[in-house]
């Protein structure tokens, strides 16, 4: 019998699928998207994720990180991170290299769909198979989530993201995070002639609308974009539990405040391991608490900075409190990371 199925084969789901084999643990991954996934990410992993990717022994090119820097056109702050360096990777490589090192260590992929799930005490049946344990890492939108239930509303306002590459040097090895009235451009170097622009905001509009904002900003992008643009939300996703039954939430899946501080795939990559130690040890509703251990600074620093977003007269405030307290913007910095 299969050990571990799980919908979704993106980075969640694959650092699942490798961490259980890794363990002993027969895995099974099933996905309806051949070949490597594209989404709407900023593609920056704090040093906490990078590490997680080594340990997981998947190399994958990508360009060292330093820290992070906030600007809004008239003044900046910056910090650097304290315990190794980031990595900016291409989604496309990252799953690549998160693929090929599952096939490496026997993780089975499956062409398909989770739409049902039957469970007993023992077992789980999904996708035509029967396994002893269900992990959903199917994303943002989690069919499972929402088939099981537990989803939870959210009345605060909806924020989206948008992100396209341009083709261009970096100019920096920090991830740079412009700020305006009305959203946040995401700077992140991945390549040697390639940057992403990744833009929140919760203001419906064009990304060419929304780079107007950012005129420092769009005079570096010189140029035709490199990629198509692609989009994601509502970014925020409230979750009742990260454990029904024989069934467990990774990723994004698992819930999401927003992309605002950049650590949705290094949380994914943690909570990954985390999920498989806790069925490793019998304690599979354990995972949950170990969840919220893992994302406690992550939601509270992120969550205090969006509702600072939220209003004009506080949002306009986050770049000059920044800058005037270097050690605060510091001591935030390392904690993220």
């Amino acid at each position: 019998m299969i050990d571990v199925l799980i919908s979704g084969g993106g980075p969640a789901g694959l650092a699942t699928a490798i961490h259980a084999a890794l363990a002993g643990m027969e895995a099974v991954v099933v996905e309806p998207r051949p070949g490597p996934v594209d989404k709407a990410c900023g593609e920056g992993l704090m040093p906490s994720g990078a590490a997680a990717l080594w340990s997981l022994g998947v190399p994958v090119e990508g360009r060292a990180l330093r820290g992070i820097r906030y600007l809004d056109g008239r003044r900046q702050a910056q910090a650097p991170f304290r315990a190794g360096h980031g990595l900016g990777v291409r989604r496309t490589a990252l799953h690549a290299a998160l693929s090929r090192r599952a096939a490496e260590v026997g993780v089975k992929m499956v062409c398909g769909r989770v739409d049902g799930v039957r469970q007993d005490d023992h077992t789980v049946e999904a996708a035509g198979l029967r396994a002893r344990w269900l992990v959903a890492a199917d994303g943002l939108h989690s069919p499972l989530r929402a088939l099981l239930g537990l989803e939870l509303p959210d009345r605060r306002p909806r924020r989206y993201g948008l992100r396209q590459h341009y083709p261009v040097t970096p100019w920096t090895d920090f991830v740079e995070v412009h700020w305006a009235a009305d959203g946040e451009a995401y700077v992140t170097p991945v390549g040697e002639n390639l940057v992403g622009v990744a833009v929140l905001s919760s203001r419906r509009r064009g990304y060419r609308e929304h780079l107007t904002d950012f005129p420092a900003l769009t005079a570096r992008l010189e140029g035709p974009a490199a990629t198509p643009v692609r989009g994601a939300g509502p970014l925020r996703r409230r979750v009742r539990s990260r454990v029904a039954g024989r069934v467990l939430l990774v990723g994004d899946a698992a819930g999401y405040i927003d992309a605002l501080t950049g650590e949705g795939v290094s949380l994914a990559l943690l909570s990954a391991e985390a999920l498989v130690r806790c069925l490793r040890a019998g304690a599979p509703h354990s995972y949950e608490s170990a969840w919220l251990r893992l994302s406690r600074r992550h939601r509270l620093l992120t969550g205090a900075l969006l509702e600072a977003r939220r209003h004009r007269t506080s949002a306009r405030l986050i770049v000059p409190a920044a800058h005037r307290m270097p050690a605060l913007f510091g001591a935030a910095v390392h904690a993220l990371a």
